[in-house]
């Protein structure tokens, strides 16, 4: 089915759910316009959970000032169930955030702020339900990249009737200079990056924050839905781990920890997030949502806390000549014991989140999943005859170069994902087991491409599905390396061919994946967005699958 959406140039209070709408109207032209002036970034909120709610926006103003924040459980606030005020400035870039509490399980609100004489737009939220729960709808997105197009995705997402929460599972924001990836496409939209230079300070990354929450799809998915979050490497740059990371040079760009607590406070500033509890620090990013006795949510924290550095292929593309290089490669260095993943304290609140999960009956078990889990090995792509052998041409594609050799000794494809990290696989998936869990269903970002993953550990034995999301505006990674779209789409099939775990995959699209769970069964649906250019685009499920038990354990069957 396709759903089209003639959309033009809005306003900051347009994109609201049809509901939500009704808050906002009449307005006269002065108020619109204290209000777009005011509240330019919109509003937001996230992080829920049974009683409360955060509550965000941002005021542009150049002194500190005092908002006004007010929530009903009806667009028309009347009466006003909770109000307060809060006093923002500089210190924290003129950003507004609160916990709204004392609120009913399971129930819709709706949300305003005010501030020098303007209201802003009407958000709707909602809180975890309790007791017994019936469905359950979240949106699955991931890869917002603003030169790459109109987050159009974020739009659909805000219309779609069947989703009651956002899970983004990271590269909320790119940290590339407006020189950087995807500059032309950028120049032709009149969307380059701000500030000009890659982010690297404070301001830096507050002004990229800023830059992503104007654009208005955005804003009515904020306005319209909560956000359950958690972060990939772009909040800070590709590709980090403890100690560092690819894209961070000290020499020129400063020590790494100054820059990875810089990304960090813009981010806790800029999104609709809990501050830490006691004992806990921002870095240890990480939650978990109950939804009654229906499903639990955890997200992982997989860059800050606990990552060991990861394994480039560089240095051994000379050196390996043979099969058995390869398993060396594989056993002693990608496969070492001892590299991990995750913070023993995020260990210890998975082990206790799938203890409650199986006390509570709950049929499912949720992972918010930064990267692909699914061991995923390049095809041998020049055999195949999918591409052309490089070594026959004068001028071949990189990413030609780099599919073949990988092809050839049948690597992982990347040695970023949980593939480069093989003993902290098994030991999630070891506790997991120990924890009475072999049914998890991993929602998967990163990796700009739809997925439907049957997963296993190293023994074979099944431990749960993994379904991925392609990029609410980055591009496949074929695409994106000069491919053309026959043979990007021949290349998907055979990686599904190739590899046990993968049963289905695309990276010829952007979009995001609504995942319904009831409590026998639930449906997965791949959205597809007909065009990221423009602000017009029409949405098509390209994939549907139903998530089934059988013997025990999940299945995934395509309808």
């Amino acid at each position: 089915m396709t759903t089209r959406h003639p959309i033009t140039r809005r306003s900051a209070i347009a994109g609201l759910s049809a509901t939500a709408a009704l808050a906002t109207l009449p307005v006269s032209a002065r108020a619109m316009e204290r209000t777009n002036r005011v509240f330019r970034h919109g509003v937001a909120s996230g992080d829920p959970d049974a009683t409360s709610v955060v509550l965000w926006t941002r005021i542009t103003t150049s002194a500190p000032q005092e908002v006004t924040w007010e929530l009903a459980d009806n667009p028309g606030f009347a009466p006003i169930l909770r109000q307060g005020r809060f006093a923002t400035g500089p210190e924290r870039d003129y950003t507004v955030k609160v916990v709204a509490d004392g609120l009913e399980p399971g129930r819709a609100y709706f949300y305003r702020f005010r501030a020098g004489g303007a209201v802003s737009p009407v958000g709707q939220t909602r809180t975890l339900p309790v007791g017994r729960v019936e469905r359950l709808g979240i949106a699955l997105a991931s890869c917002s990249n603003y030169v790459f197009g109109f987050f159009n995705a974020y739009d659909a997402i805000a219309r779609d009737a069947a989703v009651d929460f956002v899970l983004h599972t990271g590269d909320y924001i790119y940290e590339y200079g407006a020189d950087g990836w995807g500059v032309e496409i950028a120049r032709q939209l009149g969307r380059v990056h701000q500030p000009a230079g890659e982010i690297v300070s404070l301001a830096d990354y507050r002004i990229r924050h800023a830059q992503y929450k104007t654009d208005a799809g955005a804003q009515a998915m904020h306005a319209a839905k909560p956000l359950l979050a958690c972060w990939d490497d772009h909040e800070s740059t590709n590709n980090p781990w403890v100690g560092g990371a690819q894209n961070h040079q000290p020499k020129t760009e400063g020590e790494w920890t100054t820059r990875r607590a810089a990304s960090i406070q813009a981010y806790f500033e800029w999104m609709p997030v809990r501050e830490p509890g006691p004992g806990r620090t921002r870095m240890q990013f990480w939650r978990t949502y109950v939804f009654g006795d229906l499903a639990t949510l955890s997200t992982l924290e997989t860059r800050h806390t606990a990552r060991a550095e990861q394994i480039d292929y560089a240095p051994y593309r000379k050196t390996i000549a043979s099969h058995a290089d390869v398993a060396a490669l594989e056993r002693d260095v990608i496969g070492a014991p001892g590299r991990p993943m995750l913070a023993p304290e995020l260990e210890a609140d998975l082990a206790a989140a799938w203890s409650r999960s199986k006390e509570l009956g709950q049929p499912w078990r949720l992972i918010g999943n930064p990267m692909p889990i699914a061991r995923t090995r390049v095809p041998d792509v020049v055999r195949l005859d999918l591409i052309p052998d490089p070594a026959s041409q004068a001028k071949p594609l990189p990413a030609a170069v780099d599919l073949a050799w990988k092809g050839k000794w049948n690597l992982p494809f990347y040695p970023d994902t949980w593939d480069g990290y093989e003993w902290a696989r098994e030991r999630l998936y070891s506790q997991a087991r120990a924890a009475g869990v072999d049914d998890l269903v991993f929602l998967t970002g990163d990796s700009h491409s739809f997925w439907a993953n049957r997963l296993a550990d190293a023994s074979g034995r099944p431990i749960g599905l993994e379904l991925g999301t392609a990029g609410i505006t980055s591009p496949g990674d074929f695409i994106e390396s000069g491919f053309d779209r026959l043979t990007a789409a021949r290349l998907d099939a055979a990686f599904a061919e190739h590899n046990p775990e993968v049963i289905w995959t695309d990276n010829l699209h952007q979009g995001y994946v609504r995942l319904e769970l009831g409590r026998a069964t639930g449906r997965a649906t791949f959205v597809a967005m007909s065009n990221i250019r423009s602000q017009r685009y029409a949405t098509r499920a390209i994939s549907q699958w139903r998530l089934l038990r059988e013997g025990g354990g999940l299945e995934l069957v395509r309808l």
